[in-house]
């Protein structure tokens, strides 16, 4: 058995899929480097990272800046806030150095040095006391820049020379110039640290406040170093030989550092600066020291010592707290810009961060939006391609009556933009795609009603073809003739099994029906009985099994089809076996060959056709048995498989339990005619007389096989007919008793009978009534009755013709042409009104 030529891959429709599959498979390898593959979440992330990279570069460089311009600005302000530290260990430190010069002068008369000793103690703790304050002040300036660092650290180890220069004091064993120098030395040290601080460039006015204080200090530091000197010689009690050399330049150092003050300082500075020099404390030692200066001839005054240490203390109180003024002015304004500039870093800062934050969310926001609409574009074109429009097509393909309104559902994405143009592209495109379907599908019906009708047409001439046939062979007596006429009889069953395929085709119901069960056995020799090879089918078991009427001739159909393929693919040597068994509530139908056979690849798509009809197509012509095998057992709900047997193949057929009649409602067939053994008669095959019509228990030795002499030989009959499938099916007087028509209502008494005369019946034939109440139309039902020509109940006397009489009507019937060919005439002739068309039907 085989299936006709294997289809080209996709004959078979894949439309049928439910699953909503999501996967698109690209057509090439897609390449990361190629910037057209890239994916569009990637081409917007890559439009939105790099601007933003680009946009982090150049505030990461801003704010930078901006963060180390802050954290010197700080160091600044620390550092310049250490000041007041520095300033009074300086001021310490200058009045430990004033006294012992001061003591110093004293021991060199012969002074007491116990006493110079208890006099410097205080003061030396007071010193130590100030630079551990300052020490732990800066502390957390450790990690401040290298210079204040290094600046420090030489404070430090002056100070400690110091302390290293102290017990050489009291006994006076050095000169005051070297014990004093150590003392200049870490004051220089200390003020040098106080005008360390840097505020950076573009700062003006902060170099410019460290510049008033720092001026103002070394101003103070003079002072301190004028009154040492002065006091020294008040406790010497005469100048040394270069003290007025001393004294004159500290003074010109005095006032040039004065100057510079007064150029850096602020107007209000300048101005507490001058109310501080006309106090009266300040006057006084003002006055003292101008005493000090040398007029003229006269030598220089020798100031009192004690009256001078006091009015000069005075004076450097007042100039410490002028400092102190003028540092905290600086201080003030160090923190004021370091707050500031932080103030600025942090809303930089900010503003980056919330910048960055909102083209983030932006364009997180429209690439979202983007990346949505794409997303529900492709949900919605690839829901249009694998489930709405194929839902649309098998709905159109399968659809009887008028053409459904197929309704294309709007675009998912509502939005203006391109994206929202081509969702509506898309739904566009689906709407021409169901239109086209649309149309086609009322092509199809179209054509599906031009089949029928062409069938329908060639059914009558059939039926005419048949009837004719029928009285050819009653009347022939010549076996020869009569074998041609059994082969004409067999080509016109199957002209009318092919126009039954047509209307399969077209999708509409057989017209050959029964209103009452059917034996199995029956069923296949009528089966058998349609094809050209009967006598290869050899029927080797039946089970006594019964077929609803209704499911008859849709049955015999799909198993003549069956037959008709096994008997065609394998060699004409062998035969084609059937069985039938029942298996639980089902009935299991094999028919086996020995054949071509097919491939696993052509068997698994045949098998898909057989479990899944197709739609009609150019496949389906070229492979129509197949076609017409899965639409009739999707109808009836029998399973068919194909698979390997042997050397050929077995069609499997599970007939359901609905198929089956129960054994009640079956009746006891009537003897077989004489037409069922005609054709065994006619070949010289003898039937047993207790096969019947029923088929049930029919040998295998009473069906001819091919390449087995029959059993026996007898006499031909008389009128031999050829064996036809409403033969086998129907009992004696079966076609002219009413019972080879079937009503979908089922057989019963109320079933009508179609009269055997020539008139149509008083009654028409219906099937049952539809839900509106309203009768059904039985198809043909009495076109045997119409198109029958008026049969004689018994056969003619059979006269042979005059020749002469059969001469002279050729002769008159050959100058008629004659006449008609002469004749000059474009007339088209026209039949009159009330003829009949090639099917017997009135026009």
């Amino acid at each position: 058995m085989a299936a006709g030529p294997e289809p080209a891959n996709g004959a078979v429709s894949n439309h049928r899929r439910r699953r909503f599959d999501v996967r698109v498979v690209p057509h090439r390898r897609r390449s990361p480097f190629r910037l057209r593959d890239w994916r569009m979440s990637t081409k917007l992330a890559t439009v939105l990272v790099v601007p933003s990279m680009a946009f982090l570069l150049l505030a990461g460089v801003q704010t930078s800046a901006l963060v180390g311009r802050t954290t010197a600005l700080n160091d600044f302000s620390r550092q310049v806030g250490i000041g007041r530290q520095i300033t009074a260990a300086v001021h310490q430190l200058q009045q430990e150095r004033d006294r012992s010069a001061g003591e110093l002068g004293e021991l060199r008369r012969g002074g007491d040095r116990a006493a110079a000793a208890a006099n410097l103690k205080p003061l030396q703790t007071a010193t130590d006391r100030a630079i551990v304050d300052l020490s732990r002040a800066a502390e957390p300036l450790a990690d401040a820049d290298a210079s204040w660092r290094v600046a420090f650290s030489e404070a430090l180890e002056a100070y400690d020379q110091v302390i290293d220069i102290r017990p050489a004091i009291p006994p006076a064993v050095l000169s005051n110039e070297t014990i004093l120098s150590n003392y200049h030395r870490a004051v220089g040290a200390l003020l040098d640290l106080l005008a360390e601080p840097t505020p950076g460039q573009g700062q003006s006015a902060l170099n410019d406040a460290v510049l008033r204080y720092v001026q103002l200090a070394r101003v103070k530091e003079l002072s301190s170093r004028v009154r040492a000197q002065l006091y020294a010689a008040g406790r010497a009690g005469t100048y040394g030989t270069e003290d007025r050399v001393i004294l004159s330049d500290l003074r010109g150092q005095q006032l040039t550092a004065l100057s510079a003050f007064r150029v850096a300082a602020t107007s209000d500075q300048i101005r507490r600066y001058d109310e501080t020099s006309v106090t009266p404390m300040f006057l006084v030692a003002t006055q003292l020291e101008e005493r000090s200066l040398p007029g003229g001839t006269a030598s220089p005054e020798v100031l009192p010592s004690e009256q001078w240490w006091s009015a000069s203390e005075q004076r450097q109180e007042l100039l410490r707290q002028l400092e102190a003024g003028v540092l905290d002015d600086a201080v003030r304004q160090a923190d004021d810009a370091s707050s500031e500039q932080l103030r600025a870093t942090l809303l930089v800062v900010g503003g980056v961060v919330a910048v960055l934050l909102v083209a983030l969310l932006i364009s997180l926001l429209v690439g979202r939006s983007v990346a949505r609409s794409m997303r529900l574009l492709r949900s919605q074109a690839l829901r249009i391609a694998q489930v709405e429009l194929p839902d649309a097509l098998d709905r159109l393909k399968t659809v009887t009556g008028g053409v459904p309104g197929i309704e294309v559902a709007p675009a998912v994405v509502r939005s203006l933009d391109e994206i929202g143009e081509l969702a509506e592209a898309f739904v566009a495109v689906h709407r021409s795609a169901v239109t086209v379907a649309v149309e086609q599908a009322l092509m199809r019906r179209n054509v599906n009603a031009m089949f029928v009708n062409l069938a329908r047409r060639s059914q009558v001439l059939v039926e005419r073809q048949l009837e004719l046939l029928d009285d050819l062979e009653r009347e022939e007596s010549d076996p020869d003739q009569l074998e041609n006429l059994f082969k004409l009889d067999h080509l016109a069953a199957r002209m009318r099994r092919n126009d039954e395929s047509l209307l399969v085709l077209a999708g509409t119901d057989s017209t050959r029906r029964w209103n009452r069960p059917v034996g199995l056995g029956a069923v296949l020799l009528a089966a058998a009985a349609e094809i050209e090879q009967y006598q290869r089918v050899r029927i080797d078991a039946v089970a006594d099994v019964y077929v609803v009427g209704h499911a008859v001739g849709e049955l015999v159909h799909m198993l003549a089809e069956l037959l008709e393929n096994a008997t065609a693919f394998s060699r004409p040597d062998t035969t084609v076996v059937v069985t039938a068994r029942v298996d639980a509530a089902t009935a299991l139908v094999e028919i086996a060959d020995r054949g071509l056979g097919m491939s696993p690849t052509a068997l698994a798509e045949a098998n898909a056709v057989l479990a899944s009809p197709p739609a009609a197509d150019v496949a389906t012509v070229e492979r129509m048995g197949l076609f017409v095998v899965s639409h009739l057992a999707a109808r009836l709900g029998v399973r068919v498989r194909l698979d390997d047997h042997q050397g050929g193949l077995v069609a499997r057929l599970a007939l359901p339990a609905a198929m089956l009649a129960p054994a009640g409602a079956v009746q006891a067939d009537l003897p077989a005619p004489a037409r069922m053994l005609a054709t065994g008669a006619a070949r010289g095959v003898v039937r047993q007389p207790e096969a019947h019509a029923s088929g049930v228990g029919v040998a295998a030795r009473d069906l001819p096989v091919a390449g087995r002499p029959p059993a026996a030989a007898v006499p031909r009959q008389a009128r031999p007919v050829p064996v036809r499938a409403e033969d086998v099916l129907a009992p004696a007087g079966g076609r002219d008793a009413g019972g080879g028509w079937w009503s979908r209502q089922g057989p019963g008494p109320s079933a009508p009978i179609v009269p055997a005369s020539g008139m149509p019946p008083a009654v028409p034939v219906t099937a049952g009534t539809n839900e509106r109440g309203l009768p059904v139309r039985v198809p043909m039902a009495q076109l045997s009755a119409v198109t029958r020509s008026a049969q004689p109940t018994a056969a003619p006397i059979r006269t042979d013709p005059d020749p002469e009489a059969v001469g002279g009507m050729l002769s008159r019937l050959y100058s008629g042409v004659r006449r008609a060919e002469a004749e000059d005439t474009t007339e088209i002739p026209v039949p009159p009104s009330g003829g009949h068309d090639e099917g017997g039907r009135r026009q």
